[in-house]
Formats: structure tokens, C-alpha cells, sequence
């Protein structure tokens, strides 16, 4: 008798010895038992995880004898046919070689004859996912409404290239990849069939390799059978399939989180050596930092990682060196590797820079961290005391001008004229101060601000005669302003609110320069011009309206005064006759043509000059 593979010798016959999918088996089991049973399913899940096995023994809980029903007899001749694949009404069909549009209309015209023997006709399509979008079509008719007769079977590994229209057509059923644990049983249980003494190590490295196919790690079990005979170590499985043991993925990720780089290289470095798959080398090392995350975040709750007792213990030991904000960090560099290590040509390189990445990202500090630190150094900070006062204190001055309005040396702007005012004293450069001395006491009002302040308008009609020579602009603009008030620190001026809305003027420092260096010659050195809107100061266009009319009158005035009162006006006669045109007046051609501004008219405009008029003629000539 031919050898037959562990895969296919002890592949499922009923739905209790499938491995990991009890969501579809007791589902289907209940279906048969209920009598639901629809007219399509569709199986979706990784390779190796019972896909088509469980199709299988769906069929034969179908057409068994006495059918359908879950507890078939094993050596019912109907099953016996489905499980050796040489039954008439179980039809398996490649969907990879079979999926044109031909193949589809041959299976929808078969499906109308009754089955041979059994109860149903089944049609059973693998990687249902290679049909053409023609041949998808041609199936949606007799897929939506078969025969009371025909059921479909489908299964596939990327159900996302399957049409939705087929999708919603059918029953779907995911399953999901096997657990380790439930591996090594089922590993465990050939083994003691087989008579193989096998340790658990190696039956958890056979486990870890398969990444949850059950199928591939019956596999690997009947290589390793072929390779090492009835006696399996794990030192076997990691050299036969370049695996890392976890004790040396253990002592890589206890480098990483003491910061040993140099343990952590050499590690690794002894690894690669050994011919180690540098891919599998990074997932395990993910896996296992993914484990201490999951230990972090269920404080110690081991039922949602798939780990061994020793695993376990080191795990624990582990879960103190580094916080749930570092495990994240080298799990972020680690996956980012995997991606780095499918596309790059030296890859020991890129995968040694991430374990010194590694190394740093563990012990990072992160930037909401950072400013939490700031906080409170901010909050520890303690306020400085305040500085006792004096029982007596000295008054301090009316007004302190700021320190870019103070007066500097040689820079005092000088007016071009200067008028008189009694009681002024002669201007007195100011005496600049260090901003360390104590401020003097304020002194008593000086003579020229009393004479000022006594005599306001008249102050002011001095300071607009100054203007009206120094700048006539802004002495139009202020004319109709009004003096408030006058101190040593400031000299209020009332404008109008139409004038007060021009800021742009009003803050302009050229203008406010003028207007300082007057009150500058005049002895207040510190005296600011402030600005205030005043009801009784009249605007530009007030001042102009009230001007013009006095202008028209003076002008007449002076008109009237210049003309003798002896000379009467001349009347002009009127015309004795409508025909009779008055004769031109008597111009000199040649003094004509000598004035500058019709020579340069007549070279500009190469012109002549023609004198009209009526002709001194006679009529009868």
C-alpha cells in the first residue's frame, strides 16, 4: 500500500475531530438537526484551517444513508465514496482551472438532473474567488433559485475578490486560524500514534511556524519524522527551519530592555550566524512584545496570550523593566521592520539598526511627557516675596513719560522762530537721570507754568502763530482746537470729533515733534501733547465755512476802495442796426507775432496766421 502523508491520514472525518472551528461546526450540526439547511455556503478563512474538510463532511451528513443526520456510521458506503472522492453527487471542482464562463454553463446544465444515490446533488468549488466576472454571472441565476435538489459548497481565501452578488447569496462562515495549544494536542496525539517520542519544545516550534495552520504543521511534523527519526528535539525543528528558540528571543528582549547593546548585537550577530530567518527572528520578537503589552494592559491576565509556563514566568520578570509608552514605541519599530525587511538588500543591516532603535525608543521620553515635567516644574516654582513699602513713602509724580518719549541729548527739535512770551525763562536742557536713582519729589509749580495756565488762550494763540509760519498744514488742521488744560506733564488739546477720527494724523511723531519743541522752548521740558474730543472745538470744514465768506467780504471791500467815487460806470450803447457788424480792433501783425507764446504755437503746429473779419473794402469796389 502507498504511504500516505500525516495531512491526509489524519485529516477530519467528523465534524468533532475538526480542530479550532466549533462556531462552524455546531452551527452546521444544528442546521442538519433543525432541517435548515440552505441552498449555498461559503467556507472563509487561511489556508489549512478546514475549509474544504468541513464542506466534506457537511456533504456527507447529507447523502450518509438515512440522511441527512450528524451521526453518520463510519463505513456508510455513501461517506466512504465522499471521503475517497469518487462520488457521483459530491462533485469537487477547481475553481483555479476551472473558471471560465464554459465551465459554469456545463455545471448549470448538470445541475438539473437528479443526483445518482444520494439525497443531494453537491457542487463543492475551491478557491471560488478565481472565477471571471462572466462566469460569476452565469452562476447567479441557478446559485439564487437551484433545483430543491442541488446544494453549493464554496470556499476561498480572499473572499473580497468574490462578487457581492454571490456574496449575498450564500451563508458565509469565517474561520479562524488554529491556537498553538490546540496545534501541539493535535500534534501531540499523531505523535503517540505514530510512536514518535517528540518533546513539547519542538512540538511548540512546529506550533509557531505554522502561524495557526494546522495543515502546514502536520507538514513540518512529517518532514521532521523523515529528517530525525522517532525521537524530535526542539534543537532539531530550529535548525531545520532556521527557527529562533524562545529562550533566545528571550535573552535578545532582555538586552533591549536593560539597554545592553552590545549583549543585544552579539545576540543577534549569533543568530544570523546560525542561519536564522531574519523575518521570523523580527515576528517573534514582535510577538513576544506584544505579549508584555498584553500583560501590562490586563494586569497579569494570561488568558488572552497563547504562552508556555516558562514564557510565562519571563514574561512577569519582564512586565517591570519598561512602561506600557516604551513596549509601544518598540513595537512601532519593530513592525515598521517587517516592512523595511520585504524591500531591502542587506538585511542583517536594517535589522541590527532596529534593535538599536530599539534599544533608544525603550527608555524615550515622549512630548506629552515632557510637557507634563514643565507643568510642574512651572507649578513648584515658588512666587518671589514682595518687597515691604515704606510707612512714609514719597509721593510720586503726577506723570512718568514713558522712556522712548524721553528727551535726548542734541536731539530737541528747534523751531525755525521762536515768539516771546512774558514770564517764560530761557529753555533749560533737561538733566538726564539713571533709571537707578530715586525720583526727586515733585517741587512746587514753576512761574512760566502759572503764567501759562492763567492765560490759556492767549498761550495757545502764541502757539498757533508759531504753527501757522513752522507748518501751515497742521496749523489748518489745529486752528479750530481748543486748550483744556496745561501741567508740567501734559498740554490738553480739544479737537473736534469729525478731526478726531483721524488717528494717522493725530499720532503721527513728526507732528507731535512741533508741537513738543515749542512747549520744549518754552520751559516744560517733560510736557506731552495729548489729544481729547471737545464739543466746543470747531472742525477743518466749520473753520473753512466761516473763512470764506469774511474773504468774499475783505476782497469787495478792497475792490470798492480802489475804484473813484467821481468816475461813473459806462453804459454801453446799443446797436442802431442787426446788420451793422462793429469793426475788429486794430492789431499790429507784426507785434502780434512776436509774442513768445504763439511763436512756439505756430513751429508746434506748422500753422499760419489769417486774419478774418469784414473786409475794409468797399461793396462797390
Amino acid at each position: 500500500m502507498a504511504y500516505q502523508v500525516i495531512a491526509r491520514k489524519y485529516r477530519p472525518q467528523r465534524f468533532e475531530d475538526v480542530v479550532g472551528q466549533e462556531h462552524v461546526t455546531r452551527t452546521l450540526s444544528n442546521a442538519i438537526i433543525q432541517n435548515r439547511i440552505a441552498h449555498a455556503y461559503l467556507f472563509v478563512g487561511p489556508r489549512g484551517t478546514g475549509k474544504t474538510t468541513i464542506a466534506r463532511i457537511f456533504s456527507k451528513c447529507l447523502n450518509c444513508t438515512d440522511g441527512p443526520r450528524v451521526d453518520f456510521a463510519d463505513d456508510d458506503p455513501r461517506c466512504v465514496e465522499i471521503s475517497e472522492g469518487r462520488s457521483l453527487d459530491v462533485l469537487e471542482i477547481d475553481g483555479a482551472s476551472n473558471r471560465g464562463i464554459d465551465e459554469i454553463r456545463e455545471l448549470r446544465d448538470t445541475a438539473v438532473y437528479a443526483p445518482v444515490s444520494g439525497r443531494f446533488k453537491i457542487y463543492i468549488i475551491d478557491e471560488v474567488h478565481m472565477l471571471t466576472r462572466e462566469a460569476f454571472n452565469a452562476l447567479l441565476k441557478t446559485l439564487e433559485e437551484p433545483p430543491p435538489h442541488v446544494k453549493f459548497m464554496f470556499a476561498t481565501t480572499e473572499p473580497e475578490k468574490v462578487l457581492p452578488t454571490i456574496l449575498s447569496r450564500c451563508q458565509r462562515f469565517d474561520l479562524k486560524r488554529i491556537p498553538v495549544p490546540l496545534i501541539v494536542k493535535q500534534l501531540s496525539y499523531i505523535c503517540k500514534n505514530e510512536e514518535v517520542d517528540a518533546d513539547e519544545p519542538a512540538l511548540e516550534a512546529i506550533a509557531r511556524g505554522a502561524e495557526g495552520c494546522l495543515r502546514d504543521a502536520e507538514s513540518t511534523l512529517d518532514q521532521l519524522i523523515s529528517f530525525c527519526g522517532n525521537k524530535l528535539q526542539e534543537s532539531d525543528v530550529l535548525s531545520a527551519f532556521g527557527l529562533v528558540s524562545r529562550g533566545e528571543i528571550q535573552k535578545l528582549s532582555e538586552s533591549i530592555l536593560d539597554g545592553d547593546l552590545f549583549c543585544a548585537l552579539k545576540t543577534l550577530h549569533f543568530l544570523l550566524d546560525n542561519g536564522k530567518d531574519i523575518s521570523r527572528l523580527n515576528s517573534d520578537l514582535l510577538a513576544h512584545f506584544r505579549n508584555l503589552s498584553l500583560f501590562q494592559i490586563s494586569k497579569g491576565d494570561r488568558s488572552l496570550m497563547e504562552v508556555s509556563e516558562s514564557e510565562w514566568n519571563c514574561i512577569q520578570s519582564q512586565a517591570s523593566k519598561i512602561t506600557m509608552e516604551g513596549v509601544t514605541r518598540v513595537m512601532d519599530i519593530l513592525l515598521a521592520n517587517e516592512w523595511k525587511l520585504a524591500q531591502a538588500v542587506s538585511r542583517s543591516v536594517v535589522m541590527e539598526l532596529s534593535i538599536v532603535e530599539a534599544v533608544q525608543a525603550r527608555s524615550a521620553v515622549s512630548i506629552e511627557d515632557l510637557l507634563k515635567r514643565l507643568g510642574q516644574l512651572r507649578d513648584s516654582v515658588q512666587p518671589v516675596a514682595p518687597v515691604s513699602v515704606p510707612q512714609n513713602p514719597v509721593a510720586p509724580p503726577a506723570y512718568t513719560p514713558p522712556p522712548q518719549a524721553a528727551p535726548v541729548k542734541n536731539t530737541e527739535y528747534v523751531p525755525k522762530s521762536m515768539p516771546t512770551y512774558s514770564g517764560m525763562a530761557k529753555v533749560k536742557a533737561p538733566v538726564s537721570q539713571s533709571r537707578s536713582t530715586a525720583t526727586p519729589p515733585v517741587s512746587a509749580p514753576s512761574r512760566e507754568l502759572e503764567a501759562a495756565v492763567k492765560d490759556l488762550p492767549a498761550f495757545w494763540q502764541k502757539m498757533k502763530d508759531f504753527l501757522r509760519k513752522e507748518n501751515r498744514f497742521l496749523y489748518n488742521f489745529l486752528k479750530g482746537a481748543v486748550p483744556m488744560a496745561l501741567t508740567e506733564n501734559s498740554f490738553e488739546l480739544g479737537i473736534s470729533q469729525e478731526d478726531f477720527s483721524d488717528q494717522m494724523f493725530l499720532d503721527d511723531p513728526s507732528n507731535k515733534k512741533i508741537l513738543e519743541g515749542y512747549l520744549i522752548s518754552c520751559g516744560f521740558p517733560r510736557c506731552r501733547v495729548v489729544f481729547r474730543t471737545c464739543d466746543s472745538a470747531k472742525s477743518q470744514r466749520q473753520m473753512l465755512e466761516e473763512e470764506q465768506p469774511a474773504e468774499t467780504s475783505v476782497e469787495n471791500k478792497v475792490v470798492e476802495e480802489s475804484v473813484p467815487q467821481s468816475v461813473a460806470p459806462q453804459v454801453e450803447e446799443p446797436l442802431e442796426a442787426l446788420t451793422e457788424v462793429s469793426a475788429p480792433p486794430v492789431v499790429e501783425p507784426i507785434d502780434f507775432k512776436n509774442d513768445p507764446l504763439i511763436k512756439e504755437a505756430l513751429e508746434r503746429f506748422n500753422a499760419s496766421i489769417v486774419q478774418t473779419g469784414v473786409s475794409k473794402t468797399p461793396k462797390n469796389s
